[in-house]
């Protein structure tokens, strides 16, 4: 990551208290979860996706898509919410997203989504939390 000061700030210890190990390994390691592996890929109900980490909010559920990846996938997040960086790892160029609040690493976004953004954020469910409205 970088070295930006974010809002919410652990010690490693302190994170993997309070992370599950999979939320550890996505959040703080950059990890990716298994396609199609979290509830949340299915999750139609009304109400907010925020993360796992800080509990900030981060995508409208009505920003959600079926993409077709195994990961939920959103046309943007709310304002605000996400920060970018480039990713060059595993050989690629990706845009890597985190949270703007704790900096945890929530997944990538693409140019291939639908209208009216054409962006698909595709995030790692581990790395939310939903709550419905």
């Amino acid at each position: 990551m970088h070295a930006k000061t974010f809002e919410v700030a652990h010690t490693d210890e302190e994170w993997r208290k309070l992370l599950t190990p999979e939320q550890y390994q996505v959040l703080r390691g950059h990890g990716t979860e298994a396609p199609g592996s979290c509830a949340l890929n299915h999750e139609k109900r009304a109400g907010v996706f925020a993360c796992a980490g800080c509990r900030q909010p981060l995508f409208a559920a009505k920003m959600k898509f079926e993409s077709g990846t195994g990961w939920p996938s959103f046309n943007d997040p709310i304002e605000g919410a996400v920060e970018a960086s480039e990713d060059a790892t595993h050989g690629m160029r990706r845009t890597e997203v985190h949270c703007s609040r704790c900096g945890g690493h929530l997944g990538h976004v693409f140019p291939d989504g639908p209208p009216p953004t054409d962006l698909r954020y595709c995030i790692n469910g581990v790395a939310m939390n939903f709550v419905p409205e």
